[in-house]
């Protein structure tokens, strides 16, 4: 039998409060893995391409699971909610349509009912050098494999490139951001509270991680404010197939209207860089204009202005275009 037949040995812990599992995570530092739903987990060790000593499981730690209201009429999600859980619950569905629109989307049923929200948000990219272990900026190398004359780069960023050009993978974390959520992290030292929008790091930050979590940190809960409860939305995912596959390009908008006039928006774009992508320019010319097929016609090339496209994604930009003209439709 192959040694690629099995798992590799490692030890597992299973804590059973956050205290303990931050503990764990510090103590074992690199050493250690923290595993929510393990969609990505099990990608990278079947791969041998990461190689923890030891394990911390959170599906033991109730208080990471299920959805709130939360007093000032906002909503707060544990982090190991599942992603059906999220693209099903009525109160989500109810005043967070986007986010539910979003986590239905996630690749298929099937890693829906495993996957978990802090864990779509949390995961690695998915640039397949990367993957495979190929030694890249990202990897600790001094190439990027995808931004060389040869480079596959297809799915690859037209925006925030830093020597490295992988895209956040994340459907949810465009919503996210969209929404204004907050993302609750905790460790040994206490609890600390990081806006969706500065959760995600771009290479030119720190080219070996994509947020903000450091060895010890654990994702709790995502909070969504009330401010955009009940807005108007709109997300589209292009990906080559309808089902499993990760974004070529997405959208996700929110919109605050009266009487028809936009008076606050948020669009924010996935897959293009290596964090969700807030297109502020578009979001800036929208206030005060209807939401209507002239609006996303005067405001469209905005979306894409700046892009930096690499041999094979040109398509990526005026898709971008696309996609702001069909969120501004009604």
């Amino acid at each position: 039998m192959s040694a690629y037949d099995v798992m590799p040995d490692m030890e597992l812990f299973q804590p059973v409060t956050v205290e303990d599992a931050a503990a764990l995570a510090e103590r074992l530092g690199s050493r250690g893995w923290v595993l929510a739903g393990g969609q990505d987990t099990y990608g990278w060790l079947k791969d041998r391409a990461k190689h923890p000593k030891a394990m911390v499981d959170l599906s033991s730690i109730d208080v990471l699971n299920g959805i709130e209201e939360t007093d000032g009429g906002g909503v707060k999600i544990g982090a190991m909610t599942t992603l059906r859980e999220v693209s099903r619950d009525q109160l989500i569905r109810a005043r967070y349509g986007l986010l539910a629109a979003a986590a239905a989307r996630v690749a298929s049923p099937q890693i829906r009912n495993q996957g978990t929200l802090g864990g779509n948000v949390s995961q690695d990219t998915r640039c397949w050098y990367y993957r495979r272990g190929l030694s890249c900026y990202r990897a600790g190398g001094n190439i990027c494999y995808a931004d060389s004359p040869e480079g596959m780069n297809r799915e690859h960023a037209i925006f925030g490139a830093s020597r490295c050009v992988a895209v956040s993978p994340s459907d949810t974390a465009t919503a996210l951001v969209a929404l204004d959520a907050t993302m609750v992290i905790q460790n040994t030292r206490g609890v600390h509270r990081v806006a969706a929008g500065d959760f995600f790091v771009g290479p030119a930050v720190n080219i070996t991680r994509m947020t903000v979590l450091r060895p010890g940190d654990i994702l709790t809960a995502i909070e969504l404010p009330a401010d955009w409860a009940h807005a108007e939305y709109y997300f589209e995912k292009v990906a080559d197939r309808n089902v499993w596959d990760f974004a070529l390009v997405s959208i996700a908008a929110a919109f605050r209207t009266e009487n028809g006039t936009i008076r606050d928006a948020r669009l924010v774009c996935g897959a293009v860089s290596c964090v969700p992508r807030r297109l502020t320019s578009v979001e800036r010319a929208v206030i005060g204009k209807p939401r209507n097929d002239s609006t996303g016609e005067a405001v469209a090339a905005l979306a894409s202005e700046g892009a930096r496209p690499l041999n094979y994604n040109h398509f990526k930009a005026p898709l971008m275009d696309n996609l702001v003209r069909r969120a501004l439709r009604a």
